[in-house]
C-alpha cells in the first residue's frame, strides 16, 4: 500500500485534542470541582469520578463491535467519530456548568448524570479512533509514523488542556471559572472532531475482514492472545498511577506548596518535557529495543514521583526538575504501548482472518479508562482517610496535618508504586511478535 501523506497523518492526529482533553481535564479538575465547590466529601467525590468511567469498561467493547459493524456496512468509521465527538463537546460543557441546586447531593447527582453521558459519547469517538491506524495502512512502518505523529499531537493537546484548563479556572473565582473552562474545552473538542471527520474523507482504508460475531469468541481470542494481555496489564496499572498523580496535582499545589496557581506550573513542568522528548523515545527503542526503552521510561517516572515526596523541603525550582524527570518517563510509557498495539492487532487479524481492530481498541480503551478513573477514586479514598475537609467557594479551607500527609502520599508515593508495578509485567512475550 502507498505511503500515507503527511496531511493524512496530521488530520488523523487532530483527534488527540478530543482524547487529550477528555482524558486530562476531568482527571485533573473534577475531584477538586466536587470537593471544593460543591462540598462533596472526598471519598464520595472519588466514587463519582470513577463510576461513570467504570461504565465504559463494559460499554467500550460494545462500542467497538458497533464500530466494526458500521465499518463493514459503510466502509468507514468516520460517522461514529463525528457523532461521538459532537456528543463529548456538548456534554463536557454541561458537566462543568454547575447548576447549583443548593445541596451537595443534587449537585453531585447532576455531575454523575452528565459525566455518565459524556463518557458514553466518548466511547463512540475513542474506540474507532484507536482502531483506525490498523486500517488506514497495512504497513507496520506507516503505522509507526502515524502513531508517532498522533503521540506528538497528543502531547500538545495534553499540554494545552492540562495547562490551560486550570489557568482558566484561576482567572475567575469559584464556579464561574469552571463554567468558562468547560465551554472553552468544548469548542476545542468540537473543532478537533470536525478536523478528523472532514480531514479523513477519502483517506485510504486497508483490507476489510469479516466482523467478529460473538463476544464469547472475542473473550476466547484474548485469553489466547498472550502478548496483548501482557501489554494491556502494563498499560492498565500505569494508567492507574497516572490518574492518581493527575488528580493529586491541584491539592498538592494548594496545600503542600501553598499556592493553587502552582498547579499550572506543575502540569506544564510535567507535560512540557514529555512533549520535547516524545520523538526521542522511538529512536531509543529502535536502538536499544522497545522493552529496554519501556523499562527506562518507567524508572524515570518512578524516580521523579518519589522525589516529589520531599517537595515541601526543596526549593520550588528543584521540585520542577523532578516533575520534569517524571514527565520524561511519562512520554516513554505513552509512546511504547501505542507503538506496539497496531502491530499486535494486525498479527491477530492475519491469524484469524477477521476484524479485531474495533473490538480490541474497545478493550484497550476500557483498560485505559478504568485505570484513569480508578486513580482519582483511589485518591479520594486516601484524602478521606486523611480527614480532608471539603468546602464550597474558592477560598482554601485549612486542612489538618493528616490531610496534608494524605495529599503528599497521593501525589508521590502511591502513584510511584503503581508505576513501578508495571516493570515485572514488561516481559519479552509482549514483543515476541514484533519485527
Amino acid at each position: 500500500m502507498a505511503s500515507l501523506s503527511r496531511r493524512t497523518r496530521f488530520r488523523y492526529s487532530l483527534g488527540s485534542f478530543v482524547t487529550g482533553g477528555f482524558g486530562t481535564v476531568p482527571g485533573l479538575l473534577l475531584l477538586p470541582y466536587l470537593t471544593d465547590t460543591m462540598a462533596v466529601p472526598a471519598a464520595a467525590a472519588g466514587v463519582i469520578v470513577f463510576v461513570p468511567k467504570a461504565w465504559d469498561v463494559v460499554f467500550n467493547p460494545v462500542a467497538g463491535r458497533l464500530s466494526d459493524a458500521d465499518l463493514a456496512r459503510t466502509g468507514s468509521r468516520r460517522r461514529f467519530l463525528l457523532r461521538g465527538g459532537i456528543g463529548v463537546a456538548i456534554l463536557f460543557a454541561a458537566l462543568f456548568a454547575h447548576p447549583g441546586f443548593g445541596t451537595p447531593v443534587w449537585d453531585a447527582a447532576y455531575v454523575v448524570a452528565m459525566f455518565f453521558l459524556c463518557a458514553t459519547a466518548y466511547a463512540f469517538f475513542q474506540v474507532p479512533f484507536n482502531a483506525l491506524p490498523a486500517e488506514l495502512t497495512d504497513s507496520a512502518e506507516e503505522r509507526t509514523k502515524l502513531t508517532s505523529v498522533r503521540i506528538g499531537v497528543l502531547a500538545v493537546a495534553v499540554l494545552v488542556s492540562g495547562g490551560g484548563a486550570p489557568a482558566i479556572t484561576d482567572l475567575l473565582p469559584g464556579v464561574a471559572g469552571y463554567r468558562v473552562m468547560g465551554l472553552v474545552m468544548a469548542v476545542i473538542i468540537l473543532a478537533a472532531t470536525l478536523g478528523v471527520y472532514f480531514g479523513l474523507k477519502g483517506a485510504p482504508v486497508g483490507s476489510l475482514r469479516p466482523n467478529t460475531v460473538r463476544l464469547k469468541e472475542l473473550a476466547r481470542t484474548i485469553a489466547q492472545w498472550r502478548s496483548f494481555r501482557w501489554l494491556l496489564g502494563v498499560y492498565f496499572i500505569q494508567a492507574l498511577g497516572i490518574g492518581t498523580v493527575l488528580a493529586a496535582i491541584p491539592y498538592f499545589a494548594q496545600h503542600v506548596l501553598g499556592d493553587p496557581s502552582y498547579r499550572t506550573y506543575l502540569f506544564v513542568g510535567f507535560v512540557g518535557p514529555a512533549l520535547v522528548t516524545m520523538p526521542v523515545w522511538p529512536r531509543l527503542g529502535a536502538r536499544w529495543g522497545k522493552l529496554a526503552g519501556f523499562r527506562i521510561a518507567t524508572t524515570s517516572f518512578f524516580v521523579g514521583l518519589v522525589a516529589m515526596y520531599f517537595a515541601d523541603k526543596l526549593p520550588f525550582a528543584a521540585t520542577l526538575v523532578f516533575v520534569a524527570l517524571a514527565g520524561v518517563g511519562y512520554a516513554g510509557i505513552s509512546v511504547f504501548p501505542l507503538a506496539i498495539l497496531p502491530d499486535l492487532i494486525s498479527a491477530e487479524e492475519e491469524r484469524t482472518g477477521e476484524t479485531r481492530a474495533g473490538v480490541t481498541a474497545g478493550v484497550w480503551t476500557a483498560s485505559e479508562t478504568l485505570g484513569l478513573a480508578l486513580g482519582p477514586g483511589l485518591l479520594g479514598i486516601v484524602l478521606q482517610a486523611g480527614s480532608y475537609v471539603s468546602s464550597t467557594g474558592s477560598t482554601a479551607v485549612p486542612q489538618p496535618p493528616s490531610a496534608i500527609t494524605a495529599i503528599v502520599i497521593g501525589a508521590s508515593v502511591l502513584p510511584a508504586v503503581l508505576i513501578a508495578l508495571g516493570i515485572p509485567l514488561l516481559r519479552r512475550s509482549v514483543l515476541e511478535k514484533q519485527p
